[in-house]
Formats: structure tokens, sequence, C-alpha cells
């Protein structure tokens, strides 16, 4: 079924205030997709709202690519990390999103978001120690996929003692992630949501991760990976530059850039000469304040391996996909969207429908592209409140 949205209002409630990252340290090993297994491993994560008696009403919460398990509420720094937790990331990524009253009312749902695997924001990630031999993974850490990442958030659901979610929530490449997780424990949740993502990569994703690794690999500063810690790759400003421009709509990339040139170049012969010259080169550079190259890699490779069926550990995704009948699908769309464009939650809807899946798909019109699940909470609160209140009907596969 498909259902194209109205414009409804945002609850108006309040919101989380302040929280501070959690780690959960795992002395179990930890298999991963590549053959290779860390000995041991640590989660960085949050909570917003409690676990009510029967344990049964946690939202697992996937971010997206270069995000933090830093969702809600206002987070002033993560141990470990010093300036690397620049003023972007104090508020919570989806802050309007998730509190009381609000699309995931923290009045009746406990949100858990967990730090990606090979991220850098206080998972085990390239900048954690090797235990083996005391000093910084570096480039010598594994490689990664979504489906490790979601085996390690399991695991501190089974910590907390929850059988099983209520919803499991992702958007942008925290969607494919959440997929994984229908597939891959079908039993253990009930209600899933893919905002803006799709189940497969497509030649385009592919081309733009491939771009934004040989742009990183490539920076002499970069080192075969063995640069500083913190330091600001000027190939990390680039591939900020190739991916930022799926993020956003050109009409909103023209509508933020100045009217005046703020940034130079970087190239001795070219000087920026137009505004929106000036934004790519702006927010490249707060990427590159931020964010850990090792990291990014491991993460944009993961992106670019993704497959479904192998999360699963089957032939095929409609294989994969017949393991999810007794769950519900929300599934959004952007209009405007050239990240993950519509035509690939078309076919997600399509395969749901085909392997006797409930499902839902939402088309959002947005002037924003994939950055609107970021900034436009009231195109998303009454869907996501109908599906994760079990409000009304529901179609049947």
């Amino acid at each position: 079924m498909e259902s194209v949205r109205s414009v409804p209002a945002a609850g108006n409630a309040g919101g989380i205030g302040v929280v501070e990252t959690r780690f959960e340290r795992f002395e179990e090993p930890l298999e991963l997709k590549c053959g290779d297994t860390l000995s041991e491993f640590t989660l960085a994560w949050e909570q917003y709202g409690e676990l009510n008696a029967a344990r049964d009403n946690v939202v697992l919460l996937f971010h997206a690519l270069t995000g933090s398990h830093h969702a809600a509420g206002t987070n002033h720094g993560v141990p470990g990390l010093g300036d690397a937790w620049t003023d972007e990331m104090v508020l919570g990524w989806w802050h309007e999103f998730i509190g009381p009253g609000r699309a995931i009312d923290t009045d009746r749902f406990c949100v858990i978001c967990v730090n990606y695997i090979g991220g850098c924001y206080g998972s085990t990630g390239p900048l954690s120690i090797d235990p083996a031999t005391g000093e910084r993974w570096g480039p010598t850490f594994p490689r990664v996929r979504f489906s490790d990442s979601v085996r390690a958030a399991m695991r501190l659901v089974d910590r907390l003692g929850i059988d099983v979610l209520h919803a499991g929530i992702g958007p942008s490449t925290g969607g494919m992630a959440v997929l994984d997780l229908a597939v891959m424990f079908p039993e253990r949740v009930r209600n899933v949501v893919v905002v803006a993502a799709g189940m497969e990569v497509t030649p385009l994703q592919r081309i733009h991760n491939f771009e934004q690794i040989q742009a990183i690999a490539n920076d002499p500063q970069f080192d075969r990976g063995l640069y500083e810690p913190g330091t600001e790759l000027e190939g990390m400003k680039i591939a900020r530059q190739i991916n930022h421009k799926t993020f956003v709509s050109l009409r909103t990339l023209r509508r933020r850039a100045r009217s005046t040139v703020a940034e130079a170049s970087g190239v001795p012969w070219y000087g920026v000469n137009h505004p929106i010259e000036s934004y790519m080169r702006h927010q490249g550079r707060k990427f590159a304040a931020r964010f850990d190259a090792n990291s990014y890699l491991r993460i944009v490779d993961a992106w670019s391996q993704y497959d479904l069926a192998t999360a699963a550990g089957v032939a095929s995704v409609d294989e994969a996909f017949a393991r999810c009948r007794d769950q519900r699908f929300l599934i959004f769309s952007i209009n405007s969207d050239v990240c993950y464009y519509p035509e690939e939650q078309g076919e997600l809807m399509a395969t749901l429908e085909s392997a006797g899946v409930s499902c839902m798909r939402i088309i959002v019109h947005s002037d924003k592209g994939h950055d609107s699940f970021l900034l436009e909470p009231a195109l998303y609160h009454p869907h996501l409140t109908f599906l994760l209140e079990g409000r009304g009907f529901w179609p049947e596969p």
C-alpha cells in the first residue's frame, strides 16, 4: 500500500534534556562478516525514556553514515573524543523526533541508539587500542559490515534483558542496518521503519563511495592510514564534498550558500569563485574536523559491501524477507532525494509485498532532499506515531 503524506503539525511537547554517553564493554568475541574476530569490544550508546516492567517497549535506532549514538537531548562531550565532539554534535541529530509527546514518545517508549562498530564516537574502531598490540588499530582495523554493528547492538539488547524489540528504526544507511536487523533477528523485532534508504547498493552510490575512498587514500597526509589522529585531511574534505551534494537538493544548496566567498580552494592556481564552491569547502572542513578518516573508510566500505541476503545467510532477498511475515514495515521516501532515490523504496515495497510482508510506504514531499529526515519532523511524526502506537488500520500483505 502506498500513501502520500499530508502536512500535519508536529507535537509541541518538550524534548530530552542533558544526556551522557554510556559505554558497555563486551569481553566475549565478536566474529565479523569479513572472517576476522574482535576479541573484545566496547559500544557507545544512549538511552531516552525508561524500560517498562515487561521490557517490551524498546525502539532500537540506527544512525546514518557519519552520525553518532547521540540522537536526542544535549551532550556537551564524550570522554576521549576531545575537540572531535564539535559544536554541531551537541544537540542530538533526531532531537525533534524523540521525547515526551514527540513522534517517538519517551513517555511510552525507551529508545536506544548505538554507535557503529568501526565508528569514531566511542564504539570500538580504528581509534581504539588493539588489545593484541597495545597500539591504536588505525589502518589495521578489520573491514566491517552493517550486519556486524547490528549483531553488536543485539549483544547490548541481550545484556539489558530485552527479548523482543517493539521497533527498529533507521534513516539513510541506518535504514540498511535496520533491514539487516529485520532479516537477521525476525523473531525479535515487531515493527521496522526504513527512512530514505534502499535494500541494495546502486551503481551511483558505489561510484560516489569509490570516489571518496580514492580522495582519502591518495592524500599524502593520509600516509596509508598512519596519520596522527586529529589531523584534518584534505582528502576527507574532498570526500565530504563528493557525498554532501547527494544530501541536499540543488535548490537548498543554492539557498544555503552565502552571498560571499569565505573559503579558500586549497588549490594554488584556482581561487574559489562562487558562494556554492565556498559552501562546499566549508562543509568539507567541518567534517574533517570531527570525523576520523580510517573510521570513515570502514563505514563507507560497509555501505559498498552491503548485501542483505548475505547478512541473513540466505541465497536471495526474497528468501530473507520471507522471514519477516510477522513484522510490520513502514517505509519513507523523499520525493527530492538524490542519495536514495524514491524508486529504491518502491522496489523495497514491491519486494516486501511479494514476500507476503505487511508494509506501508509514505512519500514525503519536500524541497530539502535527503536531509529532510533530519529537518522536517512534522512530515514524519503522525506516521511514526501511527505505527508505534498501533493506531487504526494496517494493510495486510
